[in-house]
């Protein structure tokens, strides 16, 4: 049986053009094939019939224009998932969404950590990819006041059919036009659904204000849906660290207490202890938020940090079992996988979550021996298998 002859002329093609490799390149010829592929969107079988080359030609003169730098590929977005240190992450914190963002490469090898601002734009975007993967259509989502649901609603597309709900108060001074608010807007507008936005202060002078306030109409409609939420995003951040809406609404005398109890972290305007136990504030009588055990409701609660000291606040909340999924960059997911663990063992047992196997002891923290102030301190219920 004879040969074909297309396969013997391709044949001879790669037979010259492996003897003829090492030859000088030919610049017009490696562009303008560059030129055809990369910007014209053509075929290397179009292009090696267009220049009577065969198309194991065409590849290697793409290659010679990437490495003689006529072709320079530029990725402008400085970020990049991390798949198997999100893998590691779940799988030690008994997680079932997780995302990494890696923000320490360049174009130049590692660089240094990004600033607050554009760490919190990437884990918003990551966010908003994360909840329009796992939104179903009749959910209802809920987003608190914290920095990341800016980016995120910013950066969401097509959502399904779904009702969106502000989880806690306003922390700034414009109750109509404030972050929040146009966040839970933007979002429902994503998913076609209603907004139940929250224009009040996140907390109130006194307690009778706060009730005054929970009782009007529009306030009351919205603190109803807290027990509906399926899907909600809140900000994980140093109870301490700016912005700290409980920090900043308390006494001296108050935060002395706190500090004193082992305040670490705060999630949606309830604090936590390093062993992830919540610790009651004064605030909670005139304060508008979800409730502690109405966030330990919610089916899939993603944590997204924020600010200094992120690592610490999520490693207390992470013991906690509140969260059921986490969006971290990829310096703090491995100051978390790293870190030790309250009795001293490094890291953590990877048997938290909110599966009811394991997470929070139940005997006042992790290792079972109280801490500063346990008196005053409580466990958050158990989460039965959802």
């Amino acid at each position: 049986m004879r040969p074909r002859r297309d396969a013997v002329d391709e044949h001879h093609h790669e037979t010259r053009d492996a003897e003829s490799s090492s030859a000088p390149i030919d610049k017009l010829l490696a562009a303008s094939v560059a030129r055809r592929f990369y910007l014209e969107n053509q075929s290397k079988v179009d292009i090696a019939r267009e220049f009577g080359i065969s198309r194991f030609k065409v590849a290697r003169l793409l290659d010679a224009a990437v490495a003689h730098d006529i072709v320079r590929i530029d990725i402008t977005v400085p970020a990049e998932i991390d798949a198997p240190l999100a893998r590691a992450l779940a799988e030690r914190f008994g997680l079932r969404h997780c995302v990494v963002v890696d923000l320490t490469r360049s174009e130049g090898g590692p660089v240094a950590p990004a600033d607050q601002r554009q760490t919190g734009r990437w884990l918003g975007t990551a966010a908003a990819q994360l909840l329009s993967e796992i939104t179903e259509e009749g959910d209802v989502l809920g987003l608190d006041g914290g920095g990341p649901v800016e980016a995120l609603s910013e950066a969401l597309g097509r959502l399904p059919s779904c009702q969106v709900v502000q989880l806690t108060g306003v922390h700034g001074p414009d109750l109509a036009a404030d972050a929040a608010v146009t966040a839970v807007r933007r979002t429902a507008e994503a998913g076609g659904g209603r907004a139940f936005p929250l224009h009040t202060p996140f907390v109130l002078p006194d307690a009778s204000t706060a009730a005054l306030l929970r009782s009007q109409p529009a306030t009351a409609e919205t603190l109803d849906q807290f027990g509906r939420v399926t899907k909600a995003v809140v900000g994980v951040r140093a109870w301490d660290v700016a912005p700290a809406p409980v920090h900043d609404a308390s006494t001296e005398r108050e935060r002395d207490g706190y500090r004193a109890l082992g305040a670490c972290a705060e999630v949606a305007g309830h604090l936590f202890d390093a062993a992830g136990r919540l610790i009651p504030t004064e605030l909670t009588a005139r304060a508008i938020s979800m409730s502690a055990d109405q966030l330990r409701g919610v089916p899939e609660l993603i944590g997204v940090p924020g600010g200094a000291r992120s690592a610490e606040a999520l490693s207390a909340v992470l013991r906690s079992g509140l969260l059921t999924g986490l969006v971290v960059d990829s310096t703090t997911a491995r100051r978390l996988l790293w870190s030790e663990g309250p009795d001293g063992t490094e890291g953590h047992d990877g048997r938290g979550g909110r599966d009811g196997q394991g997470g929070h002891d139940g005997r006042g923290g992790y290792d079972g021996r109280g801490g500063p102030g346990r008196s005053a301190v409580s466990e958050l219920p158990p989460r039965t298998t959802q």
